[in-house]
């Protein structure tokens, strides 16, 4: 049978910790998810960057459960975790030591610092190279025990030290996560910011030759222990299909901007083009505990007379839509309205991206599981959220956006919704359907797609419309054709 459709979610935002989480797994949504990418439980679960600046995770957060709790999830799941391999949260024990006690830490050399990442120096020319996800430099200034201070290399936020993934504990402490994932049950890694985590002077130190080399030694190491990789890389469309050859799976994050912009541009012919290019090892998503990405149909940032999927001007266009589709609350969560500034994201649930339009929505996500590979649906989109305005008014955070706190009281009122319903009825239908272990096809007439897949006398076919977002689905059961428009499937 096709891959099943897969779920994303924090454990404290759609259950409370890790057994509301399984609670929710096999109560409202039961049956619907053959996986579930749980995002980081570890110590701390809610520090600077909402999990991913752990101290130690080969540790599960107390407040949220324990590694039994993981494995009773994996008893009838496909558990996918994080491995962040780019950095460690400052208050991590080991960078901690190192710190207090310099050149007599164990970790000395473990935690990359300018001089470390240049030890011949570095020029103006050197350090404006290095691409970052945020503007400046990536340095942090630190003081030592001694009272010096290091200016030590975060890419992400001053709290998320960067590893030097060369460095003996370093490898110690990555093969220890490994193992402790695979006792767990877990049987999926997504190496989280992998793109960053190879400093190499000179370059731009991201996806460079050296970190394909990383990635192949990651996913060599994961596979001995029985785990498959997911690389995420917001990148060139052209740096993803060489990534995909690489591993087990890579993200399409190019598929949600082209959707938009072909529902909301009725333009299908940037869609097409990446469908019969794309990698088919994807994991399709259409939106993430993240913003939705924009670079990743941009043009290479390395060479700009490498065009991208998009033209520049249709970019913009995209996301001034996506601000106006939300009524503007997408503009306060993203870029410098916000803290933890992205530059190649728009902060928005994909409900708001669409000016919350059901029809669309649907169609959007249709495209989704009919485009080959393994498809991934996040909480929120889940439920057809709203962008969460207070609780980004709380935290300033632009992501939190996104991020909702589910009460049981909130899931099981979003499930009564014609919209959801439906949503779910798509799910079983790309869960089950046997045409979807068939043969592919996709062509375009005018502004409606048709995407049909086909395994003998089976068939499940989508048309869409992008101009008027319509929607129909035609698929065999039992023997005979079906016909519903997508919303009428939630009955």
């Amino acid at each position: 049978m096709p891959d099943s459709v897969e779920l994303i979610t924090y454990a404290d935002r759609l259950g409370g910790d890790l057994p509301g989480l399984l609670d929710v797994l096999t109560g409202p949504l039961a049956g619907l998810f053959g996986g579930v990418h749980i995002l980081p439980f570890y110590t701390p679960f809610d520090g600077a960057d909402a999990g991913f600046d752990p101290r130690d995770h080969t540790e599960v957060d107390p407040r949220l459960g324990t590694w039994a709790d993981v494995a009773a999830i994996a008893k009838d799941h496909d558990v996918m975790v994080d491995v962040i391999v780019n950095h460690v949260s400052s208050t991590s024990p080991t960078f901690l030591d190192w710190l207090a006690k310099g050149a007599d830490s164990a970790y000395d050399g473990m935690f990359l610092t300018l001089d470390g990442a240049f030890p011949d120096g570095a020029t103006e020319a050197d350090l404006t190279r290095i691409y970052r996800p945020r503007p400046g430099l990536p340095f942090t200034p630190y003081t030592t025990g001694d009272g010096s201070k290091r200016l030590v290399w975060t890419t992400f936020t001053p709290q998320q030290i960067d590893i030097d993934i060369h460095h003996p504990a370093t490898r110690d402490y990555l093969l220890r996560i490994l193992d402790t994932l695979a006792r767990a049950g877990v049987t999926q890694v997504r190496m989280d910011a992998v793109g960053y985590a190879v400093k190499t002077p000179g370059t731009t130190s991201f996806m460079t030759p050296e970190t394909f080399v990383f990635i192949d030694e990651m996913a060599a190491w994961s596979r001995e222990r029985g785990l498959e990789v997911l690389v995420e890389v917001h990148s060139y469309y052209q740096r993803q299909i060489e990534i995909a050859a690489a591993v087990d799976r890579v993200y399409d994050f190019a598929l949600p901007p082209l959707i938009l912009h072909a529902l909301t541009a009725g333009d299908v012919e940037p869609l097409l083009a990446w469908m019969r290019i794309r990698p088919l090892n994807a994991v399709t998503v259409l939106d993430t505990h993240d913003g939705i990405g924009v670079i990743d149909v941009g043009a290479d940032a390395d060479d700009r007379s490498r065009p991208g999927l998009l033209a520049p001007e249709q970019i913009d266009q995209l996301v001034e839509r996506m601000h106006d589709n939300s009524g503007g609350t997408s503009r306060l969560a993203t870029g410098a309205a916000a803290s933890n500034v992205d530059l190649y994201q728009v902060n928005s649930t994909f409900y708001d991206a669409l000016g919350q339009d059901d029809d669309r929505y649907l169609a959007a996500r249709a495209l989704q599981f009919w485009a080959p590979g393994r498809p991934q649906v996040y909480y929120v989109g889940l439920l057809a959220g709203a962008n969460d305005v207070d609780l980004l008014r709380r935290t300033s955070v632009g992501r939190d956006v996104n991020r909702h706190y589910y009460t049981r009281e909130e899931i099981d009122s979003d499930l009564q919704r014609p919209v959801v319903r439906a949503l779910f009825a798509l799910i079983r239908l790309r869960n089950a359907h046997p045409a979807f272990d068939g043969e592919f096809e996709i062509d375009a007439a005018g502004s409606v797609l048709t995407a049909t897949w086909t395994a003998g006398e089976e068939y499940a076919r989508i048309d869409i419309d992008a101009a008027s977002g319509e929607g129909t689905v035609m698929w065999t059961e039992d023997g005979a054709p079906r016909t519903s428009g997508l919303l009428a499937l939630g009955g």
